[in-house]
């Protein structure tokens, strides 16, 4: 006949699972905090900053801005939407994500390759004045 587990035995699985259970939710991205849209207007810079046919992160800002043909702004949050990482990169219309390889079309916002399986937020952007303003 076999005796049950001691107490101390079944406190220390306890506090086990549960630290393992917190560290899944931080890397599901459950702990996001911030999708990189900002909640007020902010101005970026010169709209000729943002090549024809590419695009340009700010990364301070966490938005990346694109311009597909002349005179087209796209703007996106930069926040990858798999966990919460500052895009890194930006080469031509794609941006990448070193955190865990996701890369994004940033002249749509479309997932290119996961894990993310959402696409980056719009955020509304204007040229006022040769000055771009995004939110």
């Amino acid at each position: 006949m076999s005796q049950p587990p001691a107490r101390r035995t079944v406190l220390r699985g306890a506090a086990l699972v549960g630290a393992a259970g917190f560290g899944v939710a931080a890397c599901s991205g459950a702990a996001k905090k911030d999708n990189g849209v900002p909640t007020e207007p902010v101005e970026l810079g010169a709209a000729a900053d943002v090549p024809v046919g590419g695009a340009k992160l700010y990364r301070e800002d966490r938005l990346v801005v694109s311009q597909p043909s002349k005179g087209t702004f796209k703007c996106f949050g930069a926040v990858c939407t798999h966990a919460g990482c500052v895009l890194s990169t930006v080469t031509k219309e794609e941006g990448d994500c070193s955190c865990h390889g996701s890369r994004f079309d940033v002249t749509s916002g479309e997932v290119l390759q996961g894990p993310a399986t959402e696409p980056l937020p719009e955020v509304p952007i204007k040229n006022k004045g040769g000055k771009l303003i995004a939110g």
